[in-house]
């Protein structure tokens, strides 16, 4: 048997990992670059990423019936590559700044006085240019997963996607893991504006692979007819004692039909409270580093931690094996393995909850904690993504996938614009949460919501399908 699913998957890693460093490079230059020429604080960082999550969010929405209708192939370039040109169009921010406001040069911005009228305004302007720039990179990084998901579903049997998923899904984490080792490197170096086009550019290059190595398993002469066979041993799948065509290929399933379904909502619920602790951790934790214990990201100590935290996170890839194992010793269908596995997972972001008491010891507590509480997200995403290729047919996965992320992407853009405003507010107003005062009690609050986000997100998934029932267009 050829195993050229394998490759497939590898370059479904790869975009993966591409989509998380081109979504860094914001979050990895803003508090010791962009900050201080631009003059922002929390609350325009803030803004930004919740508008991105937002807007990310919705064209999620549309970026599943795009992939479900353009297919797999053409739809994935498309989305890397306006995607790839949102993230170099970061760099013309500070140029078309400047020229608005009437100043020659970074230098100028910076020279302005902090606090003044015009300091206002270079923020608020940079803000509008910064925003229009991620609204692009969020357009085009919204059609990866619906694609990445629907990949996996042609090239995996039921019982690998999970593994198979985490396996790209760690391109999450390693993205994360280079981009402290690189970005803010490339910034210091060379000036932030050519760390957004190196990374941007990285896409363009995927795309080339793209082009000559996908084509559907049937149609692809590196798949042998024992690989093909095993790819689509679910085709005929008997449950309750009944067998369940899954392979309804040419049968389409209406936007709002599928809103009809609970398995839908049950996806959407799952996504909405989980999403956006992951985006909070990769968001944040560079600044809350800054912040609360002075670190910066171009320093040693800074890169260490960083590097530290994703690392961790890799761990994710045994938690996609974890449904394969339980299926095997049990004998449990798809379904209830990976909803075994998720409430295991559920578990572990409690551990978040000891992340700022331990913070007045060492700043590597936190950092450890909340890696364990990535990783712990990351097994519950391959997971759960998994889901939809369990209950829908492959004509729907795409639009299933895209809905859910919507409601992930408005989970998260909730929590990121709650973050910045509670962070700007703790710390003027001195608040105090549990023994701590201002931005570390404001961290503390958001860290009990993350905490507790899975178990709650488990419950209701479980309540609205308590059972496998796989969806069998009529």
């Amino acid at each position: 048997m050829t195993q050229y699913r394998w490759v497939i998957c590898a370059m479904l890693f790869f975009a993966t990992t591409v989509n998380y460093l081109d979504r860094q490079v914001l979050s990895l230059t803003w508090d010791e670059f962009i900050k201080p020429e631009f003059h922002w604080n929390e609350y325009h960082y803030g803004l930004i990423t919740s508008i991105f999550s937002i807007v990310y969010a919705i064209c999620m929405l549309f970026a599943g019936r795009f992939i479900d209708w353009m297919g797999t192939k053409k739809g994935y370039l498309w989305s890397i590559g306006v995607w790839s040109a949102g993230a170099c169009a970061h760099a013309l921010c500070g140029v078309a700044t400047e020229a608005w406001v009437g100043l020659p040069n970074a230098a100028a911005l910076r020279a302005v006085e902090a606090g003044s009228a015009v300091a206002a305004t270079i923020a608020m302007v940079s803000m509008y240019f910064f925003i229009a720039a991620r609204c692009i990179l969020a357009l085009g990084e919204a059609g990866n997963f619906p694609a990445a998901i629907k990949v996996t579903a042609e090239y995996f049997p039921k019982k690998d996607r999970a593994y198979a998923t985490s396996i790209f899904n760690a391109g999450a984490s390693i993205g994360a893991l280079f981009a402290p080792l690189t970005i803010p490197l490339l910034a210091k170096a060379w000036g932030w504006e050519l760390a957004f086009i190196i990374i941007g550019a990285l896409g363009f290059i995927w795309m080339g692979f793209w082009v000559f190595l996908y084509k559907k398993p049937s149609e692809q002469p590196r798949v042998n007819a024992a690989e093909l066979e095993y790819i689509e041993q679910d085709k005929h799948e008997v449950v309750d004692g009944e067998k369940v065509d899954q392979e309804q290929e040419n049968e389409k399933i209406s936007l709002w039909k599928t809103l009809s379904f609970k398995q839908t909502w049950a996806f959407a619920f799952g996504k909405f409270m989980t999403d956006g602790v992951w985006w909070f951790f990769l968001f944040w934790t560079p600044s809350y580093l800054n912040s609360q214990f002075g670190i910066k990201m171009s320093e040693g100590l800074g890169v260490a931690l960083i590097f530290t935290l994703y690392a961790i996170t890799m761990l994710s890839i045994y938690g996609g094996k974890l449904p394969t194992i339980i299926i095997n010793k049990t004998g449990l269908n798809p379904y209830a393995a990976r909803m075994r596995a998720m409430l295991i997972f559920a578990f572990f972001p409690l551990l978040v909850l000891l992340a700022q008491p331990l913070g007045t010891i060492s700043p590597w507590f936190p950092i450890i904690l909340i890696g364990i509480g990535g990783a712990a997200h990351q097994s519950w995403s391959a997971n759960i993504f998994s889901t939809v290729g369990d209950m829908f047919p492959k004509s729907a996965i795409a639009t299933v996938t895209g809905i859910g992320g919507m409601a992930g992407g408005v989970g998260s853009m909730i929590l990121q614009w709650f973050a910045g405003w509670l962070f700007v507010h703790a710390d003027q107003t001195g608040m105090q949460f549990m023994g701590f005062e201002g931005k570390p009690a404001g961290y503390f609050v958001v860290f009990c919501i993350c905490a507790v986000a899975y178990l709650v997100g488990w419950l209701v998934m479980k309540t609205l399908v308590p059972k496998y029932k796989p969806i069998v267009i009529e």
